[in-house]
């Protein structure tokens, strides 16, 4: 059970339902939803393909026995580009808290705190002290060598620096490392996915910072036993009840192989979390409009039925993840879970924020070709799928090749039909469900990846038939060890004239 002290702010609340899909407005003081709940777990999770079993997720007193971390962090500045001072500050000013909703007394103070969440709150697995990374990153010859980009505050905005009471340690911006979209021209769009031409690079120190707490990549929520990496990458990827699981040469791919697949699997624009995999990608998403979404994850993992469960994925993927399924244990002995976590009241925050989020004023006119592409996109009954205005009609539809169980819960919407994308993430992963989303189309202008795989890089190579053909160079993710790759599925638009492609583009890129 959650420990009975419980703030002020908390008890005196509305017992109005707060912060649901679409909420406008919210009374304050909130009711902070419990997050591990476990009747709210109880279905929250999709059954997966041929498992028909839920993952196990750690019980709620398991959860609510890890001790909180509340600690604020401060900007890394490259080198040379310090403030008089600032490093001598880092070492005496101590730990301090990130929030502190004791002081709250708006609304929009929590959507201010949730911002602060998002863009400073560390990823808790990785938070290091390694002398060596934090010599690498202070001194300047390493710096250019890894050819990273700096803001024009002087920041690398993926990592933080942690005052502790053992001294300062590194850590990586857990929401905004990966999902803002930042420019090199000095423009961000938070929320959106990163990737593409002109975006900003990073340092690359994010990974060494995994292996020095023997962490995976992936912001994985487990530490491992082993210092061999191929060790950690077959707990966090395999699939034990397939037969042919390809996660299996895992556990004896040489280093050098595997820094190859992982730089095959970046052209998705995304990074295989704990239950993903490295052989099938999933680009990071849009969370920009999330809060009209019934499901997360590409393959509909979870269930979105009210802001608690946004706070309950934000725990889940960040230092809660399962590692059960059925009969399947999935970890090695010695292998132990993150010993911190976040605190209710700042996961509501981080939700509140999420759900404010808007997106970056459009800059694509809405003219004459604009107008026939709106008539196309009506007349080729696009909106079937693509339901506006939110672009989606939040259903599911079926991966090639998977048959749904006589009984799919009552909790999900399916559609009986299949668009033939690639179905490795829905039915040869741990998120395989057997299903993907139907994704929304608003926003699709400023995505740098397309389809759930990031296989295709614009919305001209969507509508190109040559995808098609095995002789393809797709403009993202490519299979490792292949230069070329067919991208199969969604053939909608493909036999439009190209004028009525342009066309039909140009009226996408308005939405």
């Amino acid at each position: 059970m959650k420990p009975a002290a419980i703030p002020l702010f908390v008890v005196c609340a509305s017992i109005a339902l707060i912060g649901g899909k679409g909420a406008s407005s919210t009374p304050f003081p909130p009711q902070i939803p419990l997050v591990w709940d476990e009747a709210a777990l109880a279905e929250w999770a999709t059954p997966l393909a041929g498992l028909e079993a839920r993952p196990t997720h750690m019980s709620p007193a398991e959860y609510y026995a890890t001790p909180i971390d509340n600690l604020k962090t401060y900007p890394v500045y490259a080198p040379g580009r310090e403030p008089a001072g600032y490093w001598e500050m880092l070492q005496t000013v101590g730990p301090r808290p990130l929030l502190k909703p004791e002081t709250f007394t708006s609304d929009s103070d929590w959507i201010a705190a949730g911002k602060r969440v998002f863009e400073e709150a560390d990823a808790l697995p990785i938070r290091t002290q390694d002398p060596a990374l934090i010599a690498a990153l202070r001194g300047p010859e390493a710096m250019r060598r890894r050819g990273a980009d700096v803001l024009a505050d002087g920041t690398l905005p993926e990592l933080r620096w942690v005052p502790t009471g053992k001294g300062v340690a590194l850590g990586a911006a857990t929401c905004s490392s990966c999902h803002v979209q930042w420019h090199r021209d000095g423009r961000s769009i938070p929320g959106a996915p990163p990737g593409g031409p002109g975006m900003f690079r990073r340092t690359g120190l994010i990974s060494q910072m995994h292996v020095a707490n023997r962490v995976v990549r992936g912001q994985t929520p487990f530490v491992m036993a082993s210092d061999l990496p191929s060790d950690g990458l077959y707990q966090a990827w395999s699939v034990p009840w397939l037969k042919n699981d390809v996660h299996r040469q895992l556990e004896s791919m040489p280093r050098e192989k595997l820094e190859a697949l992982n730089a095959a699997f970046s052209r998705s624009g995304g990074f295989p979390r704990w239950n993903g995999s490295v052989f099938y990608p999933a680009r990071m998403p849009d969370l920009i409009g999330i809060k009209d979404r019934k499901y997360f994850d590409h393959t509909a993992t979870h269930l979105h039925r009210n802001i608690a469960d946004l706070m309950r994925y934000a725990a889940a993927v960040t230092f809660a993840e399962p590692a059960d399924f059925g009969p399947y244990h999935v970890l090695a002995p010695g292998t132990a879970r993150v010993a911190v976590r976040r605190s209710d009241e700042a996961l509501y925050a981080l939700a509140r924020y999420l759900y404010s989020l808007a997106p970056p004023a459009n800059p694509n006119p809405f003219n004459d070709g604009a107008r026939a592409g709106q008539e196309l996109f009506e007349q080729e009954d696009c909106g079937r799928c693509h339901t506006p205005p939110l672009y989606t009609n939040n259903r599911l539809t079926l991966a090639e090749g998977f048959t749904p169980p006589a009984h799919v819960p009552a909790t999900l919407d399916v559609m009986r039909r299949s668009v033939r994308t690639d179905p490795g993430l829905a039915l040869l992963t741990r998120k395989g469900t057997g299903y993907y989303k139907v994704p929304s189309l608003r926003g699709v202008w400023y995505r740098p990846r397309l389809l759930h795989d990031g296989a295709v890089a614009s919305l001209e190579e969507m509508f190109d038939s040559d995808r098609l053909n095995e002789s393809h160079v797709p403009g993202g993710w490519i299979p490792f060890g292949q230069k070329t790759h067919a991208i199969r599925g969604h053939r909608f638009g493909l036999d439009l004239t190209p004028s009525e492609r342009a066309q039909l583009i140009a009226f996408l890129r308005t939405l």
